[in-house]
Formats: C-alpha cells, structure tokens, sequence
C-alpha cells in the first residue's frame, strides 16, 4: 500500500520546498508567495538562511513570469520572510 504524505502547512497553508525556493500557498488561489534562500551560515552542521528574497506573486499562468510579482523584499531570516509571507497573502487573498 502506498503511504499518504503529510502537506507541510505554517499557519493553515501549504508550504513546498525545492532546494532553496519556497512556495507558500495554493496554486488553486489567486496569490501565492515565493521564497528564496539567497545566503546561509553554517551553525554547528545546520545551514541557517541569512538573506530570503520574498515575493507576493500571481498565479494565472497566462502571464510572463516578471509581470507575475506584486510585491518583493528581502528579509535577514527565514522566520522573518515567512512572517512577511504569510501577512501577504492573508491581505491579498481577503481583498479578492
């Protein structure tokens, strides 16, 4: 029997990794954010990100990739970025 995987969520959404980018929110919505690890430091053997580069973007796929971007910032942790990203997206998806 194959095994049914858990959905990483941060604060009822769903957040997916591949390697340094972070997508935060459905695809089936309007907005969703993007997250990418620009720099890391080594602590101990754990990589901690020290630059995150955000982005509040569109998901219609009828639109060119760099005209997708509704807002970008730069955050120094991923635990700021993610609080960025979530504000974000609550705003964007309640003004629908």
């Amino acid at each position: 029997m194959a095994k049914k995987q858990k959905v990483l969520t941060y604060k009822g959404r769903p957040l997916r990794r591949k390697d340094n980018l972070l997508y935060y929110g459905s695809m089936a919505d309007k907005y969703i954010v993007m997250l990418q690890i620009l720099d890391t430091k080594k602590v101990d053997d754990l990589d901690i990100a020290t630059k995150v580069s955000v982005q509040l973007q569109l998901t219609d796929p009828d639109i060119k990739s760099r005209d997708r971007v509704v807002k970008k910032s730069e955050k120094e942790s991923l635990y700021l970025a993610m609080d960025v990203a979530a504000v974000w997206l609550d705003r964007a998806l309640t003004t629908m």
